[in-house]
């Protein structure tokens, strides 16, 4: 049996508090590229809301940085440790919902805990207390004799989540766990979500938008196997983004130069949106300032689901 070792102790961290770090992930299925050079951070306290519409890859990625999946290139180091160097170590810093939980109908929750348990590495002294943790945690006590066949459907989702968590992982990746789920029952998860997002780094896929807004506090949408925006969702709610267009832009890497300018998001090699992080008029000024031809600074007020569909619907354009 390998015992469980503390977070964090194998290869420190190169950034700080940094538990999910994937660097130019690629991945191609005989000349198909389904992921094409992804780059993802998650720290402590995050839930990044892992967004795009069907075929765009995001299974593809789950399943890599779960280490189900090998990269044809590029990194992955959860909580420090390499995935790939080290797979064992870094999967006991990751907890991991598919969408289909991997339940055992016939046995009771506290069973399949304990089974998960062993699974996990957890150590036979601190398996009663993980199990424990992981049955309050998530609400199961009433239900912990019980035979997860005979369990509803949201209790089915709550025990899926207990043993992502009952390890205490650093980070947890939870796919459509909401899926079928009634109102109330969705109201509960979505809950324990925001709760679980307090300690741990949390990805969450889904394909309902209003999910994300309500439990995320951050965004990464992919299309095409690449990433088409990245945004902290308070910046999108405050209104804080901006249109730029101009006949002689610069590259993206001089507008993030600019002093308040947080993020870039290229429309066409005449028009950017920029997130600011400060006051516009300090940014205008600094574009104004400059020769690019400046013919627009236009304030952005998307919801994120009409960002979804323009960024969506414009790469599939472009593509075609």
């Amino acid at each position: 049996m390998i015992e469980q070792q503390p977070p964090g102790e194998t290869q420190g961290n190169n950034i700080p508090d940094c538990l999910l770090e994937a660097r130019q992930l690629w991945r191609d299925y005989d000349g198909h590229v389904a992921v094409r050079d992804l780059d993802l951070e998650l720290r402590r306290g995050d839930v990044l809301g892992f967004l795009g519409p069907n075929g765009a890859g995001k299974s593809t990625t789950m399943q890599m940085l779960s280490g189900n999946l090998a990269p044809s290139t590029g990194s992955i180091r959860i909580n420090g440790i390499d995935l790939l160097d080290e797979p064992a170590a870094a999967k006991r810093q990751l907890g991991y919902l598919p969408e289909q939980p991997p339940l055992y109908p016939e046995l009771t929750v506290n069973e399949y805990l304990d089974f998960c348990a062993r699974l996990h590495g957890v150590a036979r002294s601190e398996r009663g207390r993980a199990i424990e943790a992981a049955i309050e945690r998530c609400d199961l006590g009433d239900m912990r004799h019980r035979l997860i066949g005979q369990l509803s459907k949201g209790y089915q989702q709550r025990t899926g989540i207990a043993q992502a968590i009952l390890h205490d992982p650093a980070v947890i990746i939870l796919d459509e766990p909401t899926v079928g789920l009634d109102p109330i029952q969705i109201r509960d998860i979505r809950a324990l979500i925001r709760e679980l997002g307090r300690d741990h780094a949390l990805l969450l896929s889904t394909h309902i938008l209003a999910e994300v807004q309500e439990t995320c506090s951050r965004v990464l949408m992919i299309h095409h196997g690449r990433v088409v925006h990245e945004s902290r969702l308070d910046a999108l709610d405050a209104g804080v983004q901006y249109r730029i267009s101009g006949s002689t832009l610069p590259d993206d890497g001089t507008f993030r130069s600019l002093a308040g300018v947080a993020a870039v998001e290229r429309v066409s090699p005449e028009r950017v949106i920029l997130t600011l992080d400060s006051e516009p008029p300090r940014v205008l000024a600094q574009l104004a300032a400059k020769e690019w031809g400046i013919s627009e600074f236009t304030p952005q007020h998307r919801n994120l689901e009409q960002l979804f569909v323009e960024l969506t619907a414009r790469d599939t354009e472009g593509a075609a």
